[in-house]
């Protein structure tokens, strides 16, 4: 034993004299101090009596590069000027530690991009492939922020996707993804998550949303949400969830311009989260915040897009905006009115600000804006108070500038001017000659069923409000309707008063349901009555407005044809019991065509509860048309 005893302490002797540091010669005091540290450390130690090698040691040292002192060459680096500078430190006599070469490349990227005419030579330039090779050769040592702003500066050098250091560069990032901090990260999709989707680093980027969409919980300020939202929800649903979730918690801390891209990255993607939308009112509502003229503008082009509606919010953008109109240019005038307008928000004292601007820059303004401003006005059946200026103005601008326009924009502006009743008889013969209308009546999709309703209601204008109007007109076999404009499904309105009509007549033959005509109209109901106020069946009857007219009977004398129309809560303006352009329209040709007019507005349909209140209410709304008629 006394034998194995000392084989051990020698081992022990041996190890310590090999893990002194390297200096004078230690003395004997030294060595056995470090003897006796090692076998106390070797004899506390579990694994010192795990059978293995003597030799190895007992711990191993933690290796790190740390950051260098600053130098002189930093400096340089930083107060540069000009890329030959930057280029003229190689050949200097500095001494680059391993970060200075991605520093060089970092600076000379800021450099050029004032002139963006520079990248070209310099890419060529053999100084420039030299410290390209130094950067990629220390690539491994390079700390973690300066790795992410020199991807960054790579691709704003515009350097080709096959070149071997970017591959290089962005290898190395991919590799350190899961060790970056979120702020790295953050920087990397700001930056650089564009140059990725263009250059084809699909891997990289797939990694980055990765991470980005697991680490979400990470994020701590507004300004980094909503970098990541902006740069890169568009790119990942799931991602897009995750910021929503933190946008939630964050709200609170918002300030002007993080609510406005919030908003507009929303508004880019069509996400309309409610309750991301109801935080971010509340906040509008309840803090002071100083919304400037830009913000204004922004945050109605992005309530409008997500069509949402809350009034508080609205109240205090169209009043903050009201200050600001003259100040606005026509564009931003046009985005605001065409915002409000899909809102169905009419604000009188701003609209009738748009109107005055636009009155003002009559000389300048271009017909974009004004085809926009008028069909924001059509949709709310707006007149401003100087309406003869105002469509003087129009015809003035758009007469001779018609023509150009794209074709389906034609049809808006002069369906528009049909809505607010200006539409002149040159301007309705350019729409409905044949050649016009040719390249129109054959497009099925969604776009052009609207544009071909919009025609047939351009049609319908000409031939019952302008009875100076000599064509042309469409043809006959346009006016059919198509089964698109019968396929809708009914509404619960729609289908109690159909029934309460049902109970009323009394017969099935006495009455036409889901009646569309030629003007481009559906109406309820059709019911005939007589001189005596009996129900006549229609189908005995001539119908011209039907498509094609239907052969009969003519009219009794005194006998009274009657639409029955409803009113649905989207088809007012909000906040109001005023129609909106469109239903307008539609009642205005229905009374035109000949018909007298139930109106059957859905909040007076809503207090009637029972069968016996539906069919009196019908009864009262007849006897009021029939004497509203008999009175003129």
């Amino acid at each position: 034993m006394a034998a194995r005893l000392v084989k051990r302490c020698t081992c022990l002797l041996r190890e310590a004299a090999r893990l002194a540091p390297a200096g004078p010669p230690v003395g004997r005091l030294g060595l056995a101090r470090a003897a006796c540290k090692t076998l106390a450390s070797s004899a506390a130690s579990p694994s010192s009596h795990v059978p293995g090698p003597l030799s190895q040691p007992a711990e191993k040292e933690q290796v790190f590069t740390p950051y260098p002192e600053r130098q002189e060459v930093d400096e340089l680096i930083e107060k540069a000027t000009r890329p030959e500078e930057l280029l003229g430190l190689l050949g200097g006599g500095h001494r680059l530690h391993q970060n200075h070469a991605a520093l060089v490349l970092i600076q000379l990227s800021r450099l050029l991009l004032e002139k963006p005419e520079d990248k070209a030579p310099l890419v060529q330039d053999a100084r420039f492939q030299q410290l390209l090779h130094l950067a990629n050769s220390q690539i491994t040592a390079v700390w973690h922020g300066t790795l992410v702003k020199l991807l960054r500066s790579l691709y704003a050098l515009e350097l080709p996707a096959s070149s071997k250091e970017l591959r290089s560069v962005e290898q190395e990032v991919r590799w350190r993804l899961r060790r970056l901090r979120y702020k790295h990260l953050a920087f990397l999709a700001e930056t650089s998550a564009a140059h990725m989707q263009e250059r084809g680093s699909r891997e990289l980027l797939a990694e980055l949303l990765l991470q980005l969409e697991r680490r979400w919980a990470e994020i701590e300020d507004g300004r980094t949400l909503v970098a990541v939202m902006t740069k890169t929800g568009h790119l990942s649903e799931s991602l897009m969830t995750r910021l929503e979730d933190k946008s939630l918690e964050l709200a609170e801390q918002f300030g002007p311009e993080e609510l406005r891209k919030v908003l507009l990255a929303l508004a880019a993607q069509n996400r309309r989260s409610v309750p991301l939308l109801r935080a971010i009112s509340y906040h509008l509502v309840q803090k002071p915040l100083p919304l400037t003229k830009g913000v204004l503008v922004d945050l109605t082009y992005a309530y409008g897009k997500l069509s949402f509606q809350q009034t508080q919010v609205l109240q205090r953008l169209a009043a903050d905006l009201l200050p600001h109109v003259p100040s606005l240019t026509s564009s931003e005038v046009a985005r605001c009115g065409k915002s409000f307008a899909f809102l169905k928000w009419l604000n009188l004292p701003l609209f009738e600000a748009f109107a005055q601007h636009v009155l003002s820059k009559a000389r300048s303004i271009e017909a974009a804006p004004l085809c926009n401003v008028l069909l924001a006005f059509a949709r709310l059946n707006f007149r401003p108070e100087q309406e003869d200026a105002f469509f003087s103005l129009v015809h003035e601008k758009l007469g001779c500038q018609l023509a150009g326009l794209d074709p389906a924009l034609q049809v808006d502006v002069l369906w528009a001017l049909c809505v607010l009743q200006q539409a002149q008889g040159a301007e309705l013969q350019a729409v409905l000659r044949p050649e016009f209308h040719a390249q129109l009546l054959g497009d099925g999709s969604p776009k052009g069923q609207s544009t071909f309703q919009k025609l047939l209601h351009i049609n319908a204008t000409a031939r019952l409000e302008h009875p100076e109007y000599k064509g042309p007109l469409l043809p006959a076999s346009a006016l059919v309707p198509r089964p698109s404009a019968l396929d809708r499904k009914g509404t619960p309105l729609q289908k109690e008063l159909q029934g309460a009509l049902r109970g009323l007549l009394g017969s099935a033959d006495r009455g036409h349901f889901a009646v569309p005509t030629q003007y481009g109209w559906v109406l309820d109901a059709e019911v005939l009555l007589d001189a005596e106020g009996q129900f006549l069946p229609p189908r005995d009857f001539v119908a011209p407005h039907l498509a094609p007219p239907s052969e009969g009977q003519p009219l009794p004398p005194g006998a009274k044809r009657l639409a029955f129309l409803r009113w649905e809560f989207p088809n007012f303006s909000s906040r109001s019991k005023d129609l909106l352009g469109r239903f307008v329209l539609a009642r205005r040709h229905v009374l035109a065509a000949g018909f007298l007019v139930v109106d059957i507005p859905y909040y007076e349909w809503l207090e009637l509860k029972s069968d016996w209140q539906k069919g009196a209410y019908l009864q009262d709304k007849i006897r009021k048309a029939v004497a509203e008629d008999l009175a003129k």
